[in-house]
């Protein structure tokens, strides 16, 4: 008798839940502080049907999980993203598209794709945005969690949107891209107005489609990244795999006036790496200084494993310094331990900070978090909170305290799972001392799946 292996990201705490609930009053251990007021919620993949063909963790529906707080009492909420792709699977009561594994449906009578809205939340000009980069944004009405619609900016929006916008915190405006794989432009450039207006998008020109998931803004800059993770469709008919990692081309970043063009970017070469996330950027003098989680090569979309990097996948949090006077490009790894999802005080997003928090990887073949490392950037010296044995966390996200003067007066907070009960918690640590004990852990009714990207919404 054969045992078919289960995909291990539709079982454990990476498997979907199919119940909606609204659960107020949460029992709390320690006590929410009564200056955290507003609410957290995060994005993550949660099929609604059994899926077809091979899953990648990538592929599942959105489901919105969300922790409002307000005088120190939590209510937690937990919704379906109701694209169209949603609806008209839940009709159908069965899964019609495949996922990133399988090639594309072109003979699908819905499309070859299905937009997810999956991956992070941005809020910006008063409105709550779900995303994925394969498509349109989708408005989500808060505290409710319930999906408006896919929001084109009055028609406006001619590309696809990045799951990683930046929002500038001085002028308001929300930066993004989006980027195609086939056919070129490969890469569409925009910025929104404070006010939420899709002022303009303009092309800017790469050799060929790369998959790129996020970029960088400066106060006055713009940072592409032209990473050799890349899709070339002859390749495939030549029966060889679409993506690629081509550890043979440089890594290319492009440094672009923030109301600038293709006219006018600047790109740089460095070794070849592949970047999920970048954790901020600034300006120093002549340099444009970038930090984010690197990792020498990927094989993220790739099916077969011919490629033999035994690095590839390990993210570690590196610098790079871009000298625009000389042309010249520093690369240095700032921690040899491995993290993701970092994070930094969005109020001062594009300027330098002395701190950034990213989250341990757990020794596993599956992307685990087992703590948080907030880092001095400034010293060099790192602190980690670990969460415990069998215990793992998701992204954590910084709240600022209302009104506070120092950059890392706030809270970090997550949603965690224990595997040792099978019970998941909201956590909310003090950013200025993150190896204390948490200073409040919300329990939560049901299981809530690990996931990708959050976002805290103030109150006010």
């Amino acid at each position: 008798m054969t045992t078919i292996a289960v995909n291990p990201y539709l079982d454990g705490n990476f498997a979907p839940i199919r119940e909606e609930i609204i659960a107020d009053k949460l029992s709390v251990i320690g006590e929410l502080p009564p200056e955290l007021s507003g609410m957290f919620v995060r994005n993550g993949p949660n099929p609604q049907w059994s899926p077809i063909g091979q899953y990648h963790w990538f592929d599942g529906d959105g489901m919105l999980h969300g922790l409002q707080i307000s005088n120190g009492i939590a209510t937690y909420t937990n919704r379906y993203i109701q694209t169209r792709g949603w609806k008209i699977e839940k009709e159908a009561g069965k899964a019609i598209w495949t996922g990133l594994l399988e090639p594309p449906q072109m003979d699908n009578p819905y499309g070859p794709r299905k937009n997810t809205a999956n991956t992070a939340l941005v809020w910006h000009a008063g409105q709550m945005l779900a995303l994925n980069e394969g498509g349109s944004p989708h408005a989500i009405k808060l505290p409710e969690l319930e999906t408006i619609g896919e929001y084109t900016y009055d028609g406006k929006l001619i590309s696809r949107f990045t799951a990683h916008p930046k929002v500038d915190p001085v002028t308001g405006e929300m930066i993004f891209f989006g980027y195609s794989l086939f056919p070129a432009p490969y890469l569409q450039y925009s910025v929104v107005s404070a006010a939420g207006e899709l002022l303009w998008t303009v092309p800017i020109d790469l050799p060929i489609g790369v998959m790129m998931h996020d970029f960088a803004i400066t106060e006055n800059y713009t940072i592409f990244m032209d990473l050799p993770m890349t899709f070339n469709p002859e390749r495939s008919q030549r029966g060889e795999p679409a993506f690629m990692f081509e550890s043979d081309r440089p890594s290319r970043f492009g440094i672009i006036p923030r109301h600038g063009d293709n006219s006018n970017i600047r790109w740089f070469e460095s070794p070849a790496c592949y970047v999920f996330h970048t954790l901020n950027a600034y300006e120093d003098k002549d340099e444009v200084v970038l930090i984010a989680c690197r990792m020498s090569s990927t094989t993220v979309l790739i099916t077969d494993d011919s490629q033999q990097d035994p690095e590839a996948n390990i993210p570690r949090l590196y610098r790079w310094r871009f000298n625009l006077s000389t042309g010249t490009v520093r690369e240095e790894m700032l921690d040899d331990v491995a993290s993701e999802f970092p994070r930094v005080n969005e109020n001062l997003l594009g300027r330098q900070t002395r701190y950034g928090y990213t989250n341990k990887m757990a020794n596993s073949p599956l992307p685990l978090f087992e703590g948080i490392i907030k880092y001095d950037l400034s010293s060099g010296k790192s602190q980690i909170h670990q969460y415990g044995k069998g215990r793992y966390g998701g992204e954590a996200v910084f709240a600022p305290r209302p009104g506070a003067s120092a950059e890392d007066d706030g809270w970090l907070v997550t949603f965690l799972h224990d595997e040792n009960s099978n019970t998941s918690e909201f956590l909310v640590l003090n950013a200025q001392d993150i190896t204390a004990e948490p200073v409040a852990r919300a329990i939560i009714p049901q299981r809530v799946p690990y996931g990708f990207h959050g976002t805290w919404v103030p109150q006010q």
